[in-house]
């Protein structure tokens, strides 16, 4: 895997494709042009100021621990030794480079783009984990408007992870919980989705995931991203929506039952297969009625999250500071539109007269709650809705997996509520301390874990289409292998004849099935003869004689799926 992105890739990928002779030429081109490329896909992502405070500049300095090269639009600029402040200003939609020693170097309408061969970028001042940041990759500063620019992280996913991984779980919770993070992390950074910005893919925040760069690197957290390297979780041919977060609190809830449907902001949403309500012990009954949630949230049951310092917690208020707290959030989620009628500004609750949930997850999430003041009742849905809505001395609720214990006086009037909850965050997917129990203390490898949290997934390199298209007629694939066995699928649904493929440096053509039924054009190869436990790499190139009204997709299998039957 590449440390950074080269000059010379940079560069080459700015010069005009020269023809060739002979398509056998051709085809030799193109094999050595894919395995040239960098190892994994490259990302865009947007870097903040310190305190994450915005992602808008109108000046920066950048540096590089070795020579660095500036480029405006692709055209080489300027070079500059190791450590050397390189000031950038932005004004009226120009970009002003200054030389070391003050003076102006050029006045360029950009993009302009850093390089550093062999060596980290940085921006002078710009900190992470108290440190100054480093980064792999190329910079871009982009522009926002006229008078700001975006600064863009252009990196490869790999180098990327190994930013993320270590600041998203801590470390100590070992190998196979990190592993299973990267696998995570990878997943969400490739699943396609709304970007918020033209200028990046992802941002470096919790807006996306926590991105510090290269200074907050570990061996241990490298280890698990490189030994998951190209390694994705499918259901079907879809990479999952892999949702991870600390502590479930012994029974992970369903996609639905959490969020809602980002389009039409319907809940419950449409539930996702791979993300289904799941206890840490599969004797435990769902969670759905009061008398079942109290039980379990008021007690320590066995549980993979029994580490975890919000595997249990508690809340208490009097009455009158319940309804206080409630006064100072109900507008601000009332917004949400999971509150209704609305709260509105100026609007009095009067007396809390009682708090009853009316409807739970499996995992015991609160679905839909009222809250009966002497005003009226307020009907509140959505897990993070109701957790920012319920405040203790300003603090949300650390999950809505939370049972109520309220006490009236002889008339009726209620005293005091007392909260018995479990867990942090929104518990759907894999929870990040039950995956360091797996890890660490039953021994399980990450494929288990992964498996345990996710429902029915496949563990293989992302899909892939070829065909006779100039940009999908070869495409090359690198990843570790964790077992002795991999397979590659193909969906033939155009009844193609053979597939090409290099793998680790040697062809081999493979005859494909045929069949005009859906559940007879998937063909499955065994490759574990041609791999090597550790890192692998497949060049799949499409059959010139095929003719170009054809193409097959197709992806790499390394994990089996649980319930393969139930999925294809």
């Amino acid at each position: 895997m590449l440390a950074s992105i080269s000059t010379s890739a940079f560069a080459a990928s700015l010069q005009p494709i020269i023809p060739v002779e002979t398509m056998k030429i051709a085809r030799e081109a193109e094999i050595r042009a894919a395995k040239m490329k960098p190892a994994s896909e490259i990302v865009r992502v947007g870097i903040s100021t310190n305190g994450f405070s915005s992602y808008e500049y109108s000046e920066i300095t950048v540096f590089g621990t070795d020579e660095i090269q500036v480029y405006n639009d692709g055209m080489p600029v300027a070079k500059f030794p190791a450590n050397s402040n390189v000031k950038v200003s932005y004004n009226a939609g120009m970009y002003t480079i200054y030389d070391e020693d003050g003076s102006i170097l050029d006045e360029v309408s950009g993009p302009v783009t850093f390089t550093c061969d062999g060596g980290l970028l940085g921006v002078k001042d710009l900190k992470r984990a108290g440190k100054q940041a480093l980064y792999h990759g190329a910079f871009q500063l982009l522009k926002k408007n006229d008078q700001k620019f975006n600064l863009v992280n252009l990196i490869e996913v790999e180098d990327y992870l190994k930013g993320v991984v270590p600041n998203e779980m801590p470390v100590r919770f070992g190998l196979e919980a990190l592993k299973a993070q990267s696998v995570a992390a990878r997943n969400y950074v490739l699943t396609p989705r709304t970007k918020s910005s033209v200028n990046y893919d992802v941002v470096d925040s919790v807006a996306s995931q926590v991105y510090y760069g290269a200074n907050t690197e570990t061996a241990i957290s490298d280890k698990a991203v490189e030994e998951t390297s190209g390694v994705v979780a499918l259901y079907g041919w879809d990479l999952i929506l892999a949702l991870y977060s600390s502590t479930a609190g012994g029974y992970s809830e369903s996609y639905a039952y959490a969020f809602s449907d980002p389009k039409t902001k319907e809940f419950p949403s449409e539930d996702k297969p791979y993300l289904r309500a799941r206890p840490d012990m599969l004797s435990q009954i769902p969670l759905n009625s009061e008398e079942a949630a109290a039980e379990f949230y008021k007690s320590t049951p066995d549980s993979y999250d029994i580490r975890s310092p919000y595997f249990r917690w508690t809340r208490e208020w009097s009455s009158e500071e319940f309804r206080a707290a409630l006064e100072n959030t109900l507008v601000t989620q009332s917004a949400t539109g999971f509150v209704k009628p609305a709260f509105k500004k100026g609007d009095k609750l009067g007396k809390i007269l009682a708090v009853n949930v009316k409807r739970r997850g499996e995992s015991g999430k609160i679905v839909e709650l009222d809250i009966v003041t002497e005003s009226g009742t307020y009907k509140v849905y959505k897990e993070l809705v109701i957790r920012r809505l319920i405040t203790k001395d300003g603090k949300a609720l650390p999950s809505a997996n939370v049972v109520f214990e309220q006490q009236f006086d002889d008339e009726g009037n209620l005293i005091s509520i007392k909260a018995f909850g479990g867990g942090y965050g929104h518990g759907v997917g894999l929870s990040q301390f039950g995956a360091g129990f797996m890890g660490s203390e039953l021994k399980l490898p990450y494929e288990k874990i992964l498996q345990h949290y996710y429902s029915g997934i496949t563990l293989a390199t992302k899909p892939v289409i070829i065909s006779a298209d100039e940009s999908q007629r070869v495409i090359s694939q690198s990843f570790y292998l964790p077992e002795k066995h991999a397979e590659i699928v193909v969906d033939n649904k155009y009844l193609v004849s053979k597939l090409n493929a290099e793998i680790n440096g040697k062809e081999y053509t493979f005859e494909l099935c045929k069949g005009f039924l859906p559940a007879n054009r998937i063909c499955r190869i065994d490759i574990s003869k041609y791999l090597k436990k550790g890192r692998n790499t497949i060049t799949f190139s499409y059959p010139e004689d095929e003719g170009n009204k054809k193409a097959l997709r197709l992806f790499v299998e390394l994990v089996k799926s649980e319930n393969a039957d139930d999925i294809w």
